[in-house]
């Protein structure tokens, strides 16, 4: 009998090389004030929920999207806060954490006013589960940045690679160091990245001293090639373990939708986990780090270009200035969205979602 997609998740996050335990409790005390940047973000992130409810709704006539995760607007500071996130940890700790948005057939949701979003039973009549993340790029630019980028390094290595390897320079490499001499020998283009060699400081000549900073100089834009050069979708490890509790509670397929300013790109919860446990594809198509911006928590960095473009374009918002008075009179300007509208890939919805096995 074949597994279901809950015993896949189970199987997935058992298997995966991190601390993932599924078995997590939030136990975090509650944040005592919002920021600026928490409140330009979280407005970001609800503009984004919105470019991808309108898209699937005007252009899907059999399925509607509906906004399933919490909206509250409710922020650190407010009076009630505290209870508020204890609520929502418990609920965290219960069901775990949930979508943004959840995909139904339209003719299993003939009334939308009377859906019961906290009945178990009409929840697992939903298809698909979409968590929506944004992020403050315009993906082609980033795109076309870091390609000239990589390839000025390139170019750079490849001039180096002749100043090194021209007379006299060369034969003093080679006497110093016959093993650098061979690997700058044998690099092209492509393996450039691939070279890894111990910098080298000599003095006691000008040649040694011209030769040392060309290595210097080499190194440095070996760095280059070494960096991220992809935009990514970024789900923290804790999260993965939250994700499988709620997918264990509905069993509905789940999927993660990367909100640019100028296009998305979805990639199934089963792609995360299978390639982030993929050894041969670390350092090339996903890295893990601990990321400042999420508190340090270690956080897989997967490339979106391997997921599918499903919008292949977003009108840019309007964007304005707003602020939040707080109870001993500080002030916090942070900004809002309005508009942006995304145009779907009707295949890719269909065939990578509604329809993916």
């Amino acid at each position: 009998m074949p597994e279901t997609y809950k015993e896949t998740i189970a199987r997935l996050i058992a298997a995966a090389p991190f601390s993932i335990d599924p078995d997590i409790k939030m136990e975090g005390r509650p944040p005592t004030m919002a920021s600026s940047e928490f409140l330009t973000n979280k407005e970001q992130g609800d503009w984004a929920e919105r470019v991808v409810l309108n898209a699937i709704n005007e252009n899907s006539i059999e399925f509607v999207a509906i906004q399933y995760g919490r909206s509250d607007s409710m922020g650190a500071g407010d009076p009630g806060f505290a209870d508020f996130y204890q609520k929502y940890q418990d609920e965290l700790n219960h069901i775990g954490k949930r979508p943004d948005i959840l995909i139904f057939r339209r003719a299993d949701i003939p009334n939308i006013e009377s859906m019961g979003l906290e009945d178990e039973e009409f929840i697992q009549k939903a298809v698909a589960a979409i968590e929506v993340r944004s992020s403050s790029f315009l993906a082609n630019k980033y795109a076309v940045f870091m390609d000239e980028r990589t390839r000025q390094a390139e170019r750079e290595c490849a001039r180096l690679k002749n100043l090194i390897l021209a007379e006299p320079l060369s034969n003093t490499l080679f006497e110093k160091s016959p093993d650098i001499h061979a690997l700058i020998a044998n690099a092209t283009a492509t393996t450039f990245r691939e070279l890894d060699f111990r910098l080298r400081i000599w003095s006691t000549s000008e040649h040694l001293r011209t030769l040392s900073n060309h290595l210097k100089s080499l190194k440095e834009q070996i760095k280059i090639l070494h960096k991220r050069d992809y935009l990514s979708i970024t789900p923290k490890v804790e999260d993965l373990a939250l994700v499988n509790r709620w997918i264990q509670y509905a069993g509905i397929r789940h999927y993660y939708l990367q909100v640019f300013f100028d296009k998305a790109y979805v990639i199934p919860f089963r792609d995360i986990l299978e390639i982030s446990s993929d050894p041969n594809k670390e350092d090339v198509v996903f890295s893990v780090e601990r990321d400042i911006k999420n508190q340090g928590k270690t956080t897989i960095k997967i490339n979106v270009q391997v997921g599918r473009e499903i919008l292949g374009r977003i009108d840019m918002p309007e964007h304005k200035s707003a602020l939040k008075e707080l109870d001993r009179g500080r002030l916090l300007f942070y900004v809002t969205f309005e508009g942006g509208k995304g145009y779907l890939d009707m295949n890719v919805l269909n065939q990578d979602i509604i329809y993916d096995n």
